[in-house]
C-alpha cells in the first residue's frame, strides 16, 4: 500500500514539476529570446566582457608577486691592460726554496717566477641562477587588493551596459512593433478609401455622384500611400537597428509574436513601486570606487614601511670557462629597502590620494540623488503614459461611433463625402494614436525598469 501510494506522490509531484515548466517555458517571449541572443552576440558586451577578463587576469598577475622570482643570469668579461700590482714570489721564496732542496737532496721545491697580476679580469665569466623572494613588502598587498577592486568594477560595468541594453533592445522592438501597426493600419485606411473611390465612380457613371468626389478620392489615397512609405520607411530603420543591437543583418526579420496588449494590462502594478537607486550597479560600482582610492590612499601612506626580500644565488665563476668544484657557488642574502627622504613626493601623492577620495564621495552621494531623480521620473513618465492610453482609447471609441453615424448618414444622403473622409481620417488617427500610446506605455515601462534595475537576467 505504502509502495503504490509513494508511486502515485511521486506522478502527482512529476506532473506538478512538468506544469510548472511549461509555464515557465510558455512564458518565455519571443522578446525575451531576443535579449538572451544579444546578451550573447552585442559587440560591445563582448569588448565589455574582454575587459573583463583582463582584469582578472591582472589579479593573477598581482597574486604571482608572492611567489618567488627565479631567473638564469650569465655574463662574460674580457681585457687587456689597466692597473695590475707586483708579487716577488721569485725573490723571496726561491733562495729558501734552493736552501731546502739542498737540505733534502731532492728538486721538490721548484724555482718560481716574480708575478704580475692584472685588476680587469681576462676571459672571466659568472653564471648563476637567482631565486628572489619578497619578505616584507606591503605593495604587494595593496596592489592585490587593488586588482581585485578593479575586477569588481569591470563585473559591474558588465551589469550596467547589460540592463543599458535591455532597454534598448525593448525600445527598439517597441518602435518596430509600432511601425507595423501604423502600416497596418494605414493599409486598411488605403483600403476603406479604395473602396470609396470605386463607389464614386460608379455614381458617376449612374449620375448620381459627382467628379469632385472622385478627384477628392485620388487624393486621398495619393496621401494614404505617402503615409505608407514612411510607415515602411521608419520599420526598416528599427528593424535595422534592432539586429544592429543583436549583431545580426539589418534585413533579417524579427519575431512580432507579441502580446503588447496584455503586457499594458500589468502597467497599473508598476506604480506602487518606490525603489529607490541604492540597489543599483552604478552604486555599487561608485562604491567600489571610493574603496580602490581609500587602498590607494593606505599603499601611499605605507611607503615608507620597510621592504625586505630575500635571495639565493647558485652558479658558477672562474676563467677560461673553467667549471669544477673551485668555479662553483652559492651565495645567500637578504635586501633591506627604508624610505628616508624623497623630495617630499610621497607627502604630496598622499594628499593627492586623500583627495581623490573625497571626489569620490561626492560623485557617489551626487550620482545617488540623480539616479533617484531619475527613477521617480521614469515613474511619472510612466503614469503620464498610460493616463494618455487610456484617453487615447476613449478618442478611438468616439472616433468608431462617429464614422459609423457619418457612413450610415452618407449612406442615406443626410452628409456629404467630404464628412466621411475627415470621419474616416479621425477613426484612422485615433487607431494610430492607440497604438502609438500603447507602445509608448511599453518604452516607459522599460525606461522604469533600467531606472530600478529590477530586470532580472537570466544568470541571476
Amino acid at each position: 500500500m505504502r509502495t503504490i501510494l509513494s508511486k502515485s506522490m511521486s506522478t502527482a509531484f512529476t506532473s506538478v514539476l512538468l506544469f510548472i515548466s511549461t509555464a515557465i517555458f510558455s512564458q518565455h517571449t519571443a522578446l525575451d529570446n531576443y535579449i538572451d541572443s544579444a546578451f550573447k552576440n552585442n559587440i560591445v558586451l563582448q569588448q565589455k566582457n574582454i575587459s573583463l577578463e583582463k582584469a582578472e587576469y591582472a589579479l593573477e598577475i598581482a597574486k604571482g608577486f608572492y611567489y618567488p622570482t627565479v631567473a638564469f643570469q650569465a655574463g662574460y668579461q674580457t681585457a687587456g691592460g689597466g692597473r695590475d700590482i707586483s708579487l716577488p714570489i721569485g725573490d723571496l721564496l726561491n733562495n729558501v726554496y734552493s736552501t731546502l732542496n739542498q737540505l733534502t737532496q731532492t728538486n721538490d721545491f721548484p724555482q718560481l717566477k716574480n708575478q704580475h697580476i692584472n685588476f680587469l679580469p681576462q676571459n672571466f665569466y659568472d653564471a648563476k641562477f637567482r631565486t628572489t623572494v619578497p619578505i616584507i613588502n606591503s605593495d604587494i598587498k595593496y596592489n592585490k587588493q587593488i586588482n581585485e577592486q578593479q575586477v569588481t568594477l569591470s563585473k559591474y560595468e558588465v551589469e550596467i551596459y547589460k540592463r543599458d541594453l535591455v532597454k534598448n533592445i525593448k525600445t527598439a522592438y517597441f518602435n518596430y512593433l509600432n511601425a507595423l501597426e501604423a502600416i497596418s493600419i494605414y493599409k486598411s485606411s488605403l483600403q476603406v478609401a479604395t473602396e470609396g473611390k470605386r463607389v464614386n465612380e460608379k455614381l458617376v457613371e449612374n449620375g448620381k455622384g459627382l467628379p469632385a468626389y472622385v478627384l477628392r478620392s485620388n487624393s486621398e489615397i495619393e496621401n494614404i500611400n505617402a503615409q505608407v512609405t514612411t510607415a515602411e520607411q521608419q520599420a526598416n530603420n528599427a528593424k535595422a537597428y534592432f539586429n544592429f543591437l543583436l549583431n545580426r543583418n539589418q534585413q533579417e526579420d524579427i519575431d512580432t509574436q507579441y502580446d503588447a496588449g496584455n503586457e499594458v494590462k500589468n502597467i497599473p502594478g508598476l506604480f506602487s513601486t518606490e525603489k529607490t537607486a541604492t540597489g543599483r550597479e552604478e552604486i555599487a560600482e561608485l562604491q567600489h570606487v571610493v574603496s580602490l582610492n581609500e587602498t590607494m590612499l593606505k599603499m601611499n601612506k605605507a611607503v615608507y614601511n620597510p621592504k625586505l626580500n630575500g635571495f639565493v644565488d647558485l652558479g658558477s665563476q672562474a676563467q677560461d670557462w673553467k667549471f669544477n668544484s673551485q668555479s662553483r657557488y652559492y651565495m645567500v642574502g637578504v635586501q633591506l629597502d627604508i624610505p628616508i627622504f624623497a623630495g617630499f613626493r610621497n607627502r604630496n601623492k598622499i594628499k593627492q590620494a586623500g583627495l581623490d577620495v573625497k571626489n569620490a564621495q561626492l560623485n557617489l552621494e551626487q550620482t545617488q540623488q540623480q539616479l533617484n531623480l531619475a527613477g521617480s521620473v521614469a515613474r511619472n513618465n510612466l503614469v503620464s503614459a498610460y493616463k494618455t492610453f487610456l484617453s487615447s482609447q476613449k478618442q478611438l471609441e468616439a472616433a468608431q461611433a462617429y464614422q459609423r453615424l457619418i457612413e450610415r448618414g452618407y449612406r442615406e444622403g443626410s452628409n456629404t463625402f467630404i464628412e466621411t473622409i475627415d470621419a474616416r481620417n479621425q477613426l484612422t488617427q485615433s487607431e494610430l494614436l492607440v497604438s502609438v500610446n500603447q507602445y509608448k506605455v511599453l518604452v516607459a515601462a522599460a525606461a522604469l525598469e533600467r531606472e530600478t534595475a529590477s530586470f532580472n537576467f537570466p544568470n541571476h
